[in-house]
């Protein structure tokens, strides 16, 4: 069984954000952010949900940079990474 070289593997990360109250939809402009592949708002514990994908830990943490600190509406953020990706 042949093993998948993972050093060319592009890294996913979900970021699940809250936001002040009537700004989520805000967040759902950073799909217009190259690298984000997926925002939209949601309903629950946090106020919407982004899926990034790039192809190192630093391209990520320019676009998570990009689309947190810039955005005066965030509250607070979780990011998870993706262990592995297709």
């Amino acid at each position: 069984m042949p093993t998948k070289d993972l050093r060319t593997k592009k890294i996913r990360a979900f970021v699940l954000l809250k936001m002040y109250p009537g700004h989520s939809e805000e967040i759902v402009q950073s799909r217009k952010i190259k690298g984000v592949t997926f925002a939209n708002s949601v309903l629950g514990q946090f106020d919407a949900v982004v899926i990034i994908e790039a192809e190192s830990s630093e391209e990520l943490g320019n676009i998570i940079y990009e689309l947190i600190e810039k955005n005066p509406y965030v509250v607070h953020t979780e990011t998870m990474l993706s262990m592995f990706v297709s």
